[in-house]
């Protein structure tokens, strides 16, 4: 049963990605962002989950990037299509497909990528990051003028497929990032006191309290209780007279 756990947790992701379009395409910007949020996480707990398992398999990492590509690609090209390129009609979203096809070329590479290369390094930023960033992007719509975002947007993309070394952070404990999960639950908080909350389906809640659970549960130290045994002396061996 627990080598089916990773590949649940990324299907999760690839099911928020779904949702995260989903909601676009009624209109709720605002939830379909969260999603891509909540994405991320499932997604940085994936990999995680496989190797305190023991569990890593070829089939995890194909899964993985086919899931990566929906919901850090695809969902924010939606997202982006449906913001900043909405008044171009079609071709906003012809220009805003553009995204994930630089993210596909990235995972590609990745998957052929040796694991021990991509244990200390990435090649371009990982699609992750690039997705998440511009979901970030546009909850300051409104904020950030069109040009600032083309140059970001296209930047993301074209940083992607580049060829720049990229510290992993794999083998860093996961509560390094705790300044991000604390910026990330102070929005939502404020989205609680908001009411814009609700539509949001209730297993992705049960998805983030399994996820801060763990976060908490790496700051606990279980202290190992090792018996002391006393090094057993040497017989001496009596000489007969």
């Amino acid at each position: 049963m627990k080598k089916h756990i990773p590949n649940l947790l990324t299907l999760g992701n690839l099911y928020c990605g779904f949702l995260s379009i989903a909601y676009v395409m009624q209109g709720d910007i605002r939830n379909a962002t969260i999603l891509i949020f909540i994405a991320i996480m499932l997604d940085a707990l994936d990999g995680r989950a496989a190797r305190i398992l023991g569990v890593s398999n070829a089939i995890g990492k194909e899964l993985d990037s086919l899931a990566d590509v929906v919901s850090f690609g695809v969902a924010p090209a939606f997202l982006v299509a449906h913001t900043y390129f909405a008044h171009l009609d079609m071709w906003g979203v012809i220009v805003a497909g553009l995204f994930p096809l630089f993210g596909a070329y990235r995972l590609a590479r990745f998957n052929i990528t040796s694991s021990e290369e991509s244990m200390k390094y990435f090649r371009g930023i990982p699609i992750t990051l690039a997705g998440g960033i511009v979901a970030f992007l546009i909850l300051f719509s409104k904020s950030i003028p069109l040009w600032i975002f083309v140059l970001l947007y296209y930047g993301l993309a074209l940083l992607m497929v580049s060829t720049k070394k990229i510290p992993s952070f794999k083998d860093i404990p996961l509560p390094r990032y705790g300044t991000l999960v604390t910026l990330f639950l102070f929005y939502m908080f404020y989205l609680v006191a908001k009411n814009q909350f609700a539509s949001v389906p209730i297993f992705f809640y049960v998805a983030l309290g399994l996820y801060i659970l763990f976060i908490v549960g790496r700051f606990i130290k279980v202290k190992e209780i090792r018996i002391r045994r006393r090094p057993r002396r040497p017989r001496r061996i009596r000489k007969k007279k």
